[in-house]
């Protein structure tokens, strides 16, 4: 289960290009397993490191500068995880430490899979976002308010659906919601086993 996301605070690292594509975020030759973890270092691979399935870090690249090295928060620009719908890439951005991509707009599937591993995708204008990476300061994410915040005193708020809310609150998957109405599934299960209990003939509990 993902850890619980109510506020953070964190310098976020700006990287303000359209179309950043899940094959960026890890390139395939970095998925070696089919699990969670050791995809952190093929995080951004093609343009972190100076030579291909090298790791000898860049200094030129944005992750790799001494004032974003602990960041949690990423700045994209419009369809911010586009390209083939791997969770391989929500599952490094994750591993690195990134809790935010606070971006123009997101692919679908993508997102999805962001508030399915803990990461929340927050959707801004445009001008908004560079507003942010213009400041070069950290921000604080509130999520129970939907706020984006600069110490100056600016503030930007952010839409995300009620469920996908609450399994960032509370550190749920999708089985764990699920689960949440593991009271009511049963009474309609009893109902439905005396409404038709021909579709139970074979169920032994």
């Amino acid at each position: 289960m993902p850890d619980p996301l109510l506020t953070l605070t964190s310098r976020p690292a700006p990287m303000l290009r359209d179309n950043i594509d899940t094959d960026q975020i890890i390139p395939s030759r970095e998925m070696t397993s089919t699990g969670k973890t050791g995809l952190a270092d093929g995080l951004f691979a093609g343009q972190r490191y100076r030579t291909i399935g090298g790791r000898d870090p860049d200094p030129d690249f944005v992750l790799n500068r001494p004032e974003y090295a602990d960041t949690q928060i990423l700045l994209g620009g419009k369809n911010f995880g586009c390209g083939s719908s791997r969770e391989h890439a929500v599952w490094a951005l994750a591993e690195y430490g990134i809790r935010t991509v606070i971006a123009e707009s997101f692919a679908p599937i993508f997102a999805g899979n962001c508030v399915r591993n803990g990461v929340l995708p927050a959707a801004l204008a445009r001008a908004d976002v560079e507003s942010i990476a213009a400041a070069d300061k950290p921000v604080t994410i509130d999520l129970p308010a939907q706020t984006i915040a600069l110490a100056d005193g600016r503030s930007w708020t952010f839409e995300i659906g009620e469920e996908a809310k609450a399994m960032l609150l509370e550190g749920l998957d999708a089985i764990d919601l699920t689960l949440k109405h593991s009271e009511d599934i049963a009474t309609w299960q009893a109902a439905d086993r005396k409404a038709r209990p021909w579709i139970y003939l074979g169920d032994r509990a």
